[in-house]
């Protein structure tokens, strides 16, 4: 099993515990059906399709399984959740970048190790 440990933007916490089988979008209905209304009751969203989870600054796509993602099993992961619609264009801030000329993977100035 894996200890989610889910964030909303108002920095509200709650634990849920998940299979390695379970997908970003078994997740997102599981957690709108058993919202924590004593906790959370001010944040609650109209549908579970608008819960998006980001784990390491990365929106998952709704297919995507714990599993797949290496979380170890029996420890607690930190994800963030969020009412979103839509999620950004994969790679959108990468292209932006390149088209100013710059490398997505450091800065654009110029590094030195010392």
């Amino acid at each position: 099993m894996i200890n989610l440990r889910l964030i909303l933007v108002s920095g509200k916490t709650k634990e849920f515990v998940f299979n390695p089988s379970d997908s970003a979008g078994d997740i997102a209905v599981h957690v709108y059906d058993n919202w924590p209304e004593a906790d959370w009751a001010t944040e609650h969203v109209s549908r579970a399709e608008i819960l998006r989870l980001i784990y390491q600054g990365r929106f998952l796509h709704s297919s995507v399984t714990l599993g797949a993602l290496g979380l170890p099993l029996g420890r607690t992961t930190v994800m963030h959740l969020v009412p979103r619609e839509h999620l950004p264009e994969p790679n959108s801030h990468d292209q932006r970048q390149k088209s100013k000329g710059g490398s997505s993977s450091c800065c654009s100035a110029s590094c030195c190790i010392l």
